[in-house]
């Protein structure tokens, strides 16, 4: 359950594309939140790989008391006709050197664009609203759906990252 502290009075602005919503997260996502990063489609691709629904839970608090609260990087639920069905952030991270896209959705928004959609919305924000030149992202070296979007949106690969496990994260920049 989320504490009842109220939200930073600074969230994340609102991002619109032609059929997506970029909101800042309310504390009625709290079921969806981890339903959509339990399911096994998305978790497999996200961070080091499935975390517990308890994980998630908690995570999806630090969103409010820790990211929200100290306005520590931007991130987003997702929505399609007022329905969550993704994720996004734009952060920085030690793992690109600079900010890092990262980005969600639900396999059934899958091969219908919004992808590269997502994506490029929080591109223009890096670049429009926080001044970027450049944006990163970390991709397993399997992912091809999400390597073949950031490719088509003007991503190079830069280098890669061998993992603990044995695989390959690439990392691509995206430059104005």
């Amino acid at each position: 359950m989320l504490p009842d502290s109220p939200v930073s009075p600074a969230p994340p602005p609102v991002l619109r594309t032609d059929r997506l919503v970029l909101e800042p997260y309310v504390r009625e996502d709290e079921a969806g939140f981890p339903a959509l990063f339990q399911d096994p489609q998305v978790s497999r691709w996200m961070g080091s790989g499935p975390s517990s629904e308890a994980e998630d839970r908690a995570l999806f608090g630090r969103i409010f008391t820790k990211v929200y609260a100290r306005r520590l990087f931007d991130v987003w639920a997702v929505r399609r006709n007022g329905t969550l069905i993704g994720h996004g952030e734009i952060k920085p991270t030690e793992a690109t050197g600079g900010h890092e896209l990262i980005y969600a959705l639900a396999p059934a928004a899958w091969g219908s664009g919004l992808g590269s959609e997502l994506a490029a919305a929080l591109m223009a924000h890096g670049s429009d609203r926080l001044g970027l030149t450049e944006v990163h992202a970390t991709v397993a070296a399997s992912n091809h759906a999400s390597l073949k979007l950031l490719h088509r949106l003007g991503f190079r690969h830069i280098r890669d990252i061998e993992e603990s496990d044995g695989t390959t994260t690439h990392v691509l920049t995206h430059r104005r």
